[in-house]
């Protein structure tokens, strides 16, 4: 099972609330149908699963504890204000959706842009749509050689094409490791920033 992961934000699903079908390609299969006919709801869903926000049982719309306003996702998302509100109405009046919608986690702060002042290592590597595995294959090669990992995220393949695997380790990573990484099967791309 792959936990999503995109951009800046984990998203932990609370699994024991969510039918299973729902992990992988299925829920988006299922979102795209329930919005077919407002992509621009769809866009209001796919931003608020990539910035980990959630509805609440008063029908507003919260990163962790902090209320999001009608107009600040709207204009994150590109879309009217008034979408967002049909969006939540959509999401919530769905039982399917809304076990979804409603146990979104944020998993709090990614430090990619500040690991260099923390003199942390970074990379990035670039995974095909086979990419099952990348993650632990690489992992495995860092645990090979004593590097350790302070933080992983990764795109969505559901979202993104060739989604991006970012970790953050204790120490600077060597350069003569990207031969190693560069081998991983699914990896099209690394970088050590």
């Amino acid at each position: 099972m792959y936990i999503f992961m995109y951009w800046y934000t984990f998203i932990y699903l609370k699994v024991q609330y969510i039918n299973r079908e729902y992990i992988g390609g299925t829920m988006w299969g299922n979102l795209n149908l329930k919005f077919s006919k407002y992509p621009a709801r769809m866009t209001v869903a796919q931003k608020m699963f990539e910035l980990g926000l959630r509805i609440a049982d008063d029908g507003k719309i919260y990163c962790g504890d902090l209320k999001i306003s009608d107009s600040a996702l709207a204009a994150a998302a590109n879309v009217d204000r008034r979408v967002i509100k049909s969006t939540v109405d959509v999401i919530i009046a769905d039982d399917e959706l809304y076990e979804i919608f409603s146990n979104i986690i944020p998993a709090g702060t990614l430090i990619k842009n500040i690991a260099k002042n923390l003199d942390l290592g970074v990379i990035e590597i670039e995974a095909g749509e086979k990419s099952d595995g990348v993650l632990a294959n690489v992992a495995w090669i860092m645990s090979k050689h004593n590097i350790s990992i302070r933080q992983a995220y990764a795109g969505d393949i559901q979202l993104k094409t060739n989604p991006v695997l970012t970790i953050i380790t204790e120490d600077p990573i060597p350069g003569e490791l990207l031969s190693e990484f560069i081998k991983v099967e699914g990896v099209l791309k690394v970088s050590i920033l």
